[in-house]
């Protein structure tokens, strides 16, 4: 790997994106910040200057391929490689009974958790494949939800079964290139998004029930451990959970 190192978030605006761009920059990564808005994306951006280090704020659709290709052509022109994908950027659809989900709603979902997925890390998988060296890390934000499903998340538990097998087929074809591919499986993490949890969320027995949380900067340690590894070396699957959740026996 050159002395430089250059990663991409998606996702990157806020929550686990957020606090895993800026580890990656404290741990010396320049950072290409892709998200749906510009403003959080610029903040971040100015926050990694502050660093020392580079940083690019593009916003786009993941969902799109053509925002995709726009994506992966502002980094080539900006960073000149990719060493690091952290396939990051997801939604979630409103908890209804799955015959009150709307087919819009189901696939708003697999757009981005899937579709996004998949063009995000054809578009790095190619750049690494071509660039001198050769090789890069995706790491693939695959959730607790690839494992179990909440109540009332067809979509996202769908879309993060899926990431599984997405994963897998990458380190499989990745091996040629020296493309390496593991996923992060993230349970409780702090978040904004995840405060409600906080409040008591439903539980698999009908119960509304307050679950234990961990630090976000907890998960950010654990991609910038996974990132530092030597491509010859790959977590496949990582499971980070707040200790106290009820995933273990969920159900």
């Amino acid at each position: 790997m050159n002395e430089e190192k250059f990663a991409l978030v998606t996702g990157a605006g806020v929550g686990i994106g957020k606090a895993s761009a800026l580890a990656l920059a404290r741990a010396g990564w320049n950072v290409a910040l892709a998200g749906r808005r510009k403003d959080p994306l610029v903040a971040i951006a100015r926050e990694i200057g502050h660093l020392g280090r580079r940083a690019i704020a593009i916003s786009g659709d993941v969902g799109d391929p053509d925002s995709v290709a726009e994506l992966f052509r502002t980094i080539e022109d900006g960073f000149g490689r990719l060493d690091l994908l952290f396939n990051n950027a997801g939604q979630n659809a409103p908890a209804v009974p799955l015959d009150e989900l709307t087919f819009a709603q189901w696939k708003a979902v697999v757009d981005v958790n899937l579709n996004g997925a998949f063009l995000c890390a054809q578009g790095a998988f190619g750049l690494m494949k071509r660039q001198t060296p050769q090789g890069g890390r995706i790491i693939n934000n695959g959730s607790i939800s690839a494992h179990v499903p909440r109540p009332m998340s067809a979509p996202y538990t769908a879309t993060k079964h899926a990431i599984t097998g997405l994963t897998k087929s990458i380190a499989l074809d990745g091996r040629a290139h020296d493309i390496a591919c593991g996923q992060i499986d993230i349970g409780n993490a702090l978040t904004d998004m995840a405060r409600k949890m906080t409040q008591g969320v439903p539980q698999a027995d009908g119960r509304i029930a307050v679950e234990p949380m961990m630090d976000v900067e907890e998960v950010a340690a654990a991609i910038v451990h996974m990132a530092s590894l030597p491509l010859s070396t790959n977590i496949l699957t990582m499971t980070i959970t707040a200790t106290k959740m009820p995933f273990v026996g969920r159900g």
